[in-house]
């Protein structure tokens, strides 16, 4: 088994290495990238707004429904409903449901193209296929996950405010008031680092589960579930790495 774990991260290393060398053709390249913005990212857009937009009502109608004691002001719904939406919620959360629709769907594509032989014939041509397959992806990942994660915020908090508001739980005016107090910047740039570093470990881990496909039908879907598995436990990992750096 300790063999297996170390085999699979020098393999890792190696497409990683092969993956981030000068592409041959940067308008290619340029294109290459738009187009891997649109399919990961753009085509995520109504899920991740449905999912933001009801998880946010929920996280608000919970603690307001939990805190109805005169002990506690009402204000605090909308802090507590900030505060979870940007720590955890919209960059933690949201990255785990990317892990199932854009890991399985990177691995997938990938996987198929190399048992049909789609990667072999780039290679035959003197094409870094690593390069021209793989860096698109982890680029135009990168690339859109932030708006992605500033967007769900946007939604999941406004989902809170009128989930609270109308059931007349608490008046706007304290809602806004929360959601404005003791509001550190700093809370943005650590959710953003952590959805960089999200953006980066699903979309690398699961190209390399499916560029390194071998066999069958059979085998890319157990590429595709590999590389949901495995980004899921990275993300987690460091999720838990980059809190205890940052805030800690």
């Amino acid at each position: 088994m300790l063999v297996r774990t170390i085999e699979a991260f020098g393999k890792y290393g190696l497409t990683m290495r092969q993956t981030f060398r000068r592409p041959d053709n940067f308008n290619v390249f340029r294109r290459q990238v738009v187009d891997e913005i649109v399919a990961i990212g753009i085509n995520s857009l109504p899920l991740i707004a449905i999912v933001s937009v009801f998880m946010g009502a929920v996280i608000s109608l919970q603690f307001s429904a939990n805190t109805d004691t005169p002990l506690i002001p009402k204000f605090t719904v909308g802090f507590a409903s900030r505060q979870s939406v940007i720590y955890e919620f919209s960059t933690t959360i949201i990255a785990l449901i990317l892990c199932g629709k854009v890991g399985s769907n990177i691995s997938s594509q990938l996987g198929t193209m190399r048992i049909t032989e789609q990667v072999d014939a780039l290679e035959v041509m003197g094409i870094n296929s690593a390069s021209f397959l793989i860096l698109p992806k982890i680029l135009g990942f990168m690339i859109i996950m932030p708006f992605l994660v500033l967007l769900s915020m946007f939604l999941a908090i406004s989902g809170a405010y009128l989930s609270v508001v109308q059931t007349g739980m608490i008046t706007p005016g304290d809602f806004i008031y929360g959601l404005q107090l003791d509001f550190e910047p700093y809370d943005l740039v650590y959710a953003l680092t952590k959805t960089m570093a999200f953006a980066f470990l699903i979309s690398s881990i699961s190209s390399f589960q499916g560029f390194n496909t071998r066999g069958g039908a059979i085998e890319v879907g157990n590429s595709s579930t590999n590389a949901v598995v495995y980004s899921i436990f990275s993300v987690l990992l460091s999720n838990l790495v980059i809190t205890s750096l940052m805030l800690l």
